[in-house]
């Protein structure tokens, strides 16, 4: 569609082929083309031309037979000649009138709900608005309103700020809680700027004034229904992003759960055994089955066994198989998850907790790959990939004798560290939109997402249970939840209020003496690095020099006061 504004003198065009497919000899006959004629009836009061990129060139004899042939056609033909044709070339600018299919859309994509206690006012604004192309109910009965909100059925509410059955504040306020993710605009006859101000601190989108200035009210409207279009389109652009940022099933972006990626895809065709250290509910397990999955047994058996939920006797049986009769209640021969899983892998979970007589036995099977079922002497061999995890510190618990030092060797060919979540706090907003996506289609609930300050709790949170307490806390937000925004209200009481690790180590502060603090923290990165003092070196912003000099002169010091 095509409209004229203000005449304004621009270069003629050069050429008519690519508007007006027409033979020049044809040009004086213009005013009996359909497109003169819809010209006409669509403009009575000034000319029209195309904008393309026929302004820009020159031939000024075909432009002004067009420019005739319009000016013949319009009926006031006589006056526009007389006035406008001595001019050398005349073409107006064009501007657009028909609305953008995408914003229509937009508008289709964001149902309201007007509340006022006037009837009339809502028959007014309903209509005017449903013209317009947006979906609308209206009442004068708040508790109708607020069912809608909880029914899902408006993601933006006009209500009057004066109502005598409730105020425009109070209805704010519940409608938050129903919904977080509603847009409320509140209209009154007693504007004031104070009023404005205080409204949209307690979370209004808008405060507006009586009468109704529609044309304001349509751009607001607007901005919301092209902020949810953003906000879909986002969402669609979130979800691809998960698609490609998952490893075998486990989310990340963090530098550090690169770095484990990296190093799982260079040992899984070739490793043999494997220790996955890191805290629990980082996510372990997960990173066992993705070397599983990789490795060139991927589709042979992968057998897990848990290694502190049994004691020892059970464990052994588990593991290695029994006969019958090897023990009280054996009434069969049966197979351990050795056997089971001979020719694929078997994952020990929390290897650490194993008592010594049973790190001998598993020290057997990774030196010679032979097993013996329990009260039996025959020794029977098994090809299997061993992968063990634990959350203690086995070097730690070598040096305190609970654990086998040559065991710990074998186990250790390859050592993955899975890092925590206070350690890989950027991938907490991905693993959030993971699990919320999860859990919506798991309990049929097409969350939206979560509210600002539900996802601020969660980031401020410190996650002692890493990835499972934060899939936890998720998932028992979206079972409880009837909004489509989940909101801190659904979050467990621990997290309605954050706590901060800051004002903790506040609490334990205490003064020390500035070398003792120097050393504490060199320890603590030597420890974070496992022991590379080359890595240290470059985290503390020291030379290897310094830090060797450092580290003999604290050894130095520590023997002078033993022997003291």
């Amino acid at each position: 569609m095509y409209a004229a504004s203000r005449l304004s003198f621009l270069n003629p065009p050069d050429s008519v082929s690519e508007l007006f497919p027409v033979p020049k000899s044809r040009i004086g006959m213009l005013r009996n083309e359909p497109l003169v004629q819809n010209l006409r009836d669509f403009v009575p009061n000034w000319f029209v031309w195309l904008s393309s990129p026929l302004s820009q060139r020159n031939n000024g004899r075909i432009f002004r037979s067009i420019l005739a042939a319009l000016v013949r056609a319009h009926p006031r033909s006589d006056v526009y000649r007389k006035t406008l044709w001595n001019r050398s070339c005349i073409c107006p600018r064009m501007i657009t009138v028909e609305e953008k299919p995408i914003v229509s859309m937009a508008r289709k994509n964001l149902p309201i709900c007007v509340l006022d206690d006037e009837a009339d006012l809502v028959d007014l604004t309903t209509e005017r608005l449903t013209k317009l192309g947006f979906p609308v109910v209206g009442t004068t009965n708040p508790e109708d309103a607020l069912q809608k909100i909880r029914l899902g059925g408006c993601r933006a509410v006009i209500a009057d700020f004066k109502m005598p059955a409730m105020d425009g504040l109070a209805l704010l306020e519940k409608v938050l809680q129903y919904d977080p993710g509603i847009y409320v605009i509140l209209v009154t006859d007693y504007y004031s700027v104070d009023a404005a101000i205080d409204a949209i601190k307690r979370g209004a989108y808008d405060y507006l004034a009586k009468p109704l200035d529609f044309a304001r009210l349509t751009k607001t409207l607007d901005d919301l229904a092209d902020l949810f279009t953003q906000r879909s389109q986002i969402r669609d652009l979130e979800d691809r992003l998960l698609q490609n940022l998952q490893f075998h099933g486990i989310v990340g972006r963090s530098p550090a759960m690169f770095e484990v990626f990296d190093l799982a895809k260079k040992v899984a065709r070739h490793y043999s055994n494997v220790l996955i250290t890191g805290p629990t509910g980082a996510g372990k397990e997960l990173i066992a089955r993705a070397l599983h999955h990789m490795s060139p047994v991927g589709q042979e058996r992968f057998a897990v066994c848990n290694c502190s939920a049994l004691v020892d006797t059970l464990l052994e049986s588990q593991l290695f198989g029994h006969i019958r009769g090897a023990f009280t209640g054996a009434t069969d021969t049966r197979p351990g998850l050795f056997e089971y899983a001979n020719g694929g892998a078997v994952f020990l979970d929390e290897v650490g907790e194993t008592s010594l007589p049973m790190q001998a036995k598993l020290l057997r099977v990774i030196q010679n790959r032979e097993i013996q079922r329990v009260g039996s002497p025959e020794v029977k061999h098994v090809d299997v990939r061993l992968i063990a995890a634990t959350n203690r510190d086995l070097r730690a618990e070598v040096l305190a004798g609970r654990f086998r030092e040559d065991l710990f060797y074998r186990l250790s060919t390859v050592e993955i560290r899975v890092p925590g979540l206070c350690e890989r706090a950027e991938d907490i907003p991905i693993l959030m939109q993971h699990f919320l996506k999860k859990y919506s289609q798991a309990y049929s609930k097409p969350f939206q997402g979560l509210s600002r300050r539900a996802q601020i709790a969660l980031l401020q949170h410190d996650w002692p249970g890493n990835v499972r307490e934060l899939e936890n806390v998720i998932s028992s937000a979206a079972l409880t939840a009837s909004a489509d925004f989940i909101d801190v209200t659904d979050f467990p009481a621990q997290l309605q209020k954050p706590r901060r690790s800051v004002a903790r180590s506040e609490e334990n502060w205490r003064p020390l003496p500035l070398d003792e603090v120097r050393g504490i923290h060199i320890q603590r990165v030597l420890g974070m690095c496992n022991g590379n003092r080359v890595r240290a070196s470059q985290l503390l912003g020291i030379g290897r020099t310094s830090l060797y000099r450092f580290l003999k002169r604290t050894t130095t010091k520590a023997v002078a006061k033993g022997a003291a």
